[in-house]
């Protein structure tokens, strides 16, 4: 009985043994980035400018009162929550980051100096646009990760109207840890004047960025591209699906589609900006074909992610539930901005 007894416990610990082997082998380990974006609702310096629609609306002597200390906290709020995105899955935080809605270079130099990212040294990558209310689109990328090799910035235009400008589209190509990556930085024409009326526009800011991919996707079939910004757009519309070509579902993607993984986050009613009790999602992280696929020996797409936190969110009031933004038309609310962030996960990988 006591050998039998043995040869069993033997057996089982032998079994225990190649079963936890296997486990071990079957187990993939995985190197992540994340990429995001966000609009962090009219970034202004104090400093008038006579040549900008919206400026004269953030200075001291304004009905908004934008002073020094205002803008301070504007700061130190936007760089806090840049500092939350995506660092419980990446401890470096974002490693490349679009914005929108900033005045100049110069705030976003103020921007990456706030305490609470100070330390990832972001570089900013940012061109003046013609846009009439003053406010761009930039870059921040951390150099630990992201090497950049290319910039440019395409200008948006309307062949039957010549007294349009908007904010131009920006393209940076670089090294992600030696992948090559393209990413474009959008901030498409709003719906001031209504929906229908102002689609052409953003139409229109589809087909740019069409162009643009097209343009990478010539030079090599399998580019790594990102599409990221301000849409104005939902995932459903038209300048999205049709001109841009992004759509929802992997499986029926043709060639040259990209997708969009924001477009189950709409389906699954989350948003990023709310208006008339209505949640929207127009910001948006979409990827080309090249980051994806099961080979994950390099960075492919792996999830997306809106950043709801409830701190982000005003606790009371008629709009309790909306975006906690930094006015209510004149009145200060101190809040962050009238945009959630958005995020992807890319990974591969490693032994």
């Amino acid at each position: 009985m006591k050998k039998l007894h043995l040869r069993t416990f033997s057996a089982i610990i032998l079994l225990s043994f190649f079963y936890t082997l296997v486990s071990c082998q079957g187990e993939k380990n995985y190197k992540k980035v994340s990429i995001g974006f966000y609009n962090l609702e009219n970034l202004f310096d104090t400093i008038y400018d006579a040549e900008l629609l919206l400026n004269e609306e953030f200075t001291p002597e304004s009905p908004k009162q934008w002073t020094s200390t205002r803008y301070q906290e504007k700061l130190s709020n936007m760089a806090f929550v840049i500092s939350k995105n995506a660092s419980d899955v990446t401890p470096d935080g974002l490693a490349i980051l679009g914005v929108c809605e900033v005045e100049n270079r110069g705030v976003l130099k103020d921007l990456v100096l706030e305490e609470s990212i100070k330390q990832r040294n972001y570089q900013i990558i940012h061109f003046d646009s013609p846009d009439k209310r003053g406010i761009d689109v930039a870059l921040l990328y951390n150099p630990q990760y992201f090497e950049v090799t290319n910039s440019k910035s395409y200008q948006l235009s309307l062949p039957n109207d010549t007294n349009f400008f908007t904010r131009e589209q920006l393209v940076v190509s670089g090294l992600l840890e030696k992948e090559e990556v393209h990413i474009i930085v959008n901030h498409w024409p709003s719906r001031r004047g209504g929906e229908e009326k102002s689609r052409p526009k953003r139409n229109a800011a589809g087909d740019l960025s069409r162009y643009i991919v097209d343009s990478l996707l010539t030079l090599n079939h399998h580019a790594k591209i990102l599409v990221i910004g301000d849409l104005n757009d939902d995932p459903v519309n038209n300048s999205v699906l049709d001109h841009l070509r992004a759509k929802g579902i992997k499986e029926e993607l043709k060639e040259g589609d990209l997708f969009n993984p924001m477009f189950q986050l709409h389906a699954d009613s989350l948003g990023t900006l709310a208006y008339r009790k209505k949640w929207n999602l127009f910001d948006m992280v979409i990827v080309s074909q090249g980051l994806l696929g099961e080979n994950k020996s390099d960075y492919k797409f792996y999830k997306a992610e809106v950043f709801d936190q409830p701190y982000l969110r005003q606790t009371e009031g008629d709009y309790a539930g909306y975006p906690n933004r930094t006015y209510a038309g004149k009145y200060y609310l101190g809040g962050y901005s009238d945009h959630f962030p958005v995020y992807v996960y890319l990974r591969k990988e490693v032994d």
